[in-house]
């Protein structure tokens, strides 16, 4: 039987769950702040994008979010470390690097994976004592900016994540395909929160994303739009938000975000 810090000397430890958080932490930074400084900013130019007529200030949604996006992610990380003795059973490993085709695969299959598991988990947030206790937290931000995208009690920031890598777990994938799947998923979180519906997000290549607009719509209306990025599964079990079909025509319709 090993030591147990002999498994943590593994250098799969290092390459797995140390450089996957400072992966997902740079990643959502370099999202986050330039999409922040667009929402605070306003400019002219990308004023027919903006989602909300609303105005947040900084003040407001800054300082709390990035106080919550260190302590979420300083909590995950330790929760990661501990439970490297398990992790490290998985099929995650530093073989010879994937051709670029299969990450690919692999990433959309994560990200549609994910998504599903995200729509219940996150519909289940919104019952009784998980909406009062936990998932409130992120909807103390009605108008979402990219920042707060880790606005949210840290029991349902842990539970993002271990959904988020449940299917590298699960399929052993790759540490570099876990690495682009995590930048994905912080890409998504930082433009689901943007505030903003870029006709040019490279997000619109992937088949069935619902846009900016698609998770802007739950902030605004608390109930309804559960999945995280696709939204496929409200069609499905009707559960869109009120208004949301129509807004998504009128801007089809117009070009423009807000009748």
């Amino acid at each position: 039987m090993l030591d147990v810090i002999d498994i943590y000397r593994e250098p799969l430890f290092f390459w797995f769950p140390v450089v996957t958080t400072l992966v997902s932490m740079g990643s959502f930074l370099v999202f986050a702040v330039p999409l922040t400084l667009l929402a605070w900013r306003q400019p002219a130019w990308a004023e027919k994008y903006r989602i909300q007529k609303r105005r947040m200030k900084a003040d407001r949604i800054v300082g709390p979010s990035v106080r919550y996006w260190l302590r979420n992610n300083a909590i995950l990380a330790v929760l990661t470390i501990a439970a490297w003795p398990l992790l490290r059973l998985s099929g995650v490993h530093m073989g010879p690097a994937p051709p670029v085709w299969l990450i690919v695969v692999q990433v959309l299959g994560f990200l549609y994976l994910d998504d599903f598991l995200y729509y219940w988990m996150h519909r289940t947030m919104h019952r009784g004592w998980l909406y009062q206790r936990v998932h409130s937290v992120h909807h103390r931000v009605p108008t979402p900016w990219a920042i707060s995208a880790h606005h949210m009690h840290p029991v349902e920031f842990c539970l993002t994540g271990a959904l988020m890598l449940l299917g590298p777990v699960v399929l052993g994938a790759h540490v570099v395909t876990v690495y682009v799947w995590v930048i994905v998923r912080q890409w998504e979180a930082a433009e689901g929160h943007s505030g903003y519906e870029l006709p040019f997000s490279p997000s619109h290549l992937v088949p069935g994303y619902g846009g900016a607009e698609y998770h802007d719509f739950h902030h605004s209306r608390f109930h309804g739009n559960y999945s995280g990025f696709l939204g496929y599964l409200d069609g499905w079990f009707g559960t869109y938000a009120e208004g949301y079909r129509e807004r998504v025509a009128h801007r089809k319709r117009t070009g423009r975000q807000r009748p």
